[in-house]
């Protein structure tokens, strides 16, 4: 009978100190007005892969010729060459005005993966070995996560114009999630590795 109440009381006691835990995080997070993006795991990293883009004017700007890239998918010195030659943005000229390029280019490094709480965005990080890109393409976590992927894929599916648009095939990329669970790829199907 004493290992049935010692058993239960521990029971109880792991259970009153998560919810405890959860309530606490709730409260934290209520209060914020991003509360969806920041939700955390045990651990302390954000559960999101990586921050979703939320600054309006890099949304209006940049979102409105391809998909607004997370942030937290290049590092700053990435970013900075990025900007830096907007003039000739991949065979296009989107140069802006000194003032939304600066505040772009600031909302960029805050949230850049060398700069970033989330899981994935440090793993980016982690990879860029001093290496300066401006695709996300090149960059060796890229390279390392894509390279089961068969070119036929793409290279035979007129719904897919390039590896550079994310959103086609991750379905929640927007929201700052790249989970491989999440992978549709058009003309194909789900992906599953």
């Amino acid at each position: 009978m004493k290992k049935y109440i010692l058993k239960s009381t521990l029971f109880t006691s792991t259970l009153l100190i998560i919810a405890l835990v959860l309530l606490n995080n709730q409260k934290a997070l209520s209060d914020d007005d991003h509360y969806e993006e920041r939700l955390f795991d045990f651990s302390g990293f954000r559960t999101t892969d990586v921050v979703p883009v939320n600054d309006p004017v890099y949304k209006e700007e940049c979102g409105s010729c391809h998909m607004a890239y997370s942030p937290g998918l290049l590092t700053s010195d990435s970013w900075n060459k990025v900007m830096s030659g907007l003039e000739n943005h991949f065979g296009d000229n989107a140069e802006l005005d000194a003032n939304t390029s600066k505040e772009i280019l600031n909302y960029l490094l805050e949230n850049a993966a060398d700069n970033s709480e989330y899981r994935r965005s440090q793993k980016f990080a982690r990879t860029f070995e001093n290496k300066v890109v401006d695709r996300i393409t090149l960059t060796p976590y890229f390279i390392r996560k894509h390279d089961e992927i068969p070119k036929r894929i793409f290279t035979d599916n007129p719904k897919l114009t390039s590896f550079s648009q994310c959103s086609q095939c991750h379905q929640n990329a927007e929201k700052g999630s790249f989970d491989e669970d999440e992978v549709t790829i058009p003309g194909f199907g789900r992906w599953d590795d």
